[in-house]
């Protein structure tokens, strides 16, 4: 949250560095400067505005930040297996996707469905660790599952990465939340991997 009592190079106890910029708040954190500022927003990092309506944002709430992220990990109780479900409505590109996945060595375990409406099926049976789908499908499309995933308590947290034809600007202006990384298609199976990985350890992925 932006301060009403914002400090100054005139108070006795200010320290300049003991602040930073939205841009290198979201370079120390690994995320969009558009998060750090929603980050603010919300209350999560501490901030005040410049003169020249600048946010400044408090060194320390970034290190509170993440030791609470580094705590989560630790009281996060690792599956031996995690499990991954895959939503196209193209059967071939699910088909490519399990096959890269099947090839990495990891504990993965691959549930698929076809739609948006089929996904939220498979969630509520088999309450998948991440969610890799795409956008544009029949019926309930990928944005359409998203917010209504994300209005649910029971899997508003849920690690998801999506895949689309899509331009990623286009995407995001159609209200994808930014904490969500997009990959182009067609996907590399390295970047996959990357952000399949990304996702399931809670780091930020950084979109190529």
């Amino acid at each position: 949250m932006t301060s009403p009592h914002s400090p100054t190079s005139r108070d006795p106890d200010f320290d300049a560095t003991a602040y930073c910029s939205t841009r290198q708040a979201a370079a120390l954190l690994g995320v969009s400067h558009r998060t750090v500022q929603l980050w603010v927003e919300s209350g999560t990092l501490e901030a005040w505005k410049t003169a020249g309506g600048h946010r400044r944002i408090a060194l320390a709430s970034i290190e509170r930040h993440v030791a609470r992220r580094r705590q989560a990990m630790v009281d996060r109780t690792a599956p031996s297996r995690y499990k991954v479900l895959l939503v196209d409505d193209d059967a071939g590109m699910l088909a490519l996707y399990e096959s890269a996945i099947a090839g990495w060595d990891m504990p993965l375990d691959v549930v698929r469905a076809g739609n948006g409406f089929e996904a939220l099926i498979r969630i509520g049976e088999t309450r998948p660790h991440l969610l890799v789908g795409d956008l544009s499908m029949p019926g309930v499309d990928g944005l359409r599952m998203i917010r209504t995933l994300r209005a649910s308590e029971a899997y508003r947290d849920m690690a998801i990465v999506v895949i689309s034809d899509l331009d990623p600007a286009t995407i995001r202006a159609m209200g994808l939340p930014d904490d969500i990384p997009i990959l182009s298609k067609p996907v590399a199976p390295d970047a996959l991997r990357a952000a399949v990985e990304a996702a399931l350890h809670g780091d930020a992925y950084v979109e190529r």
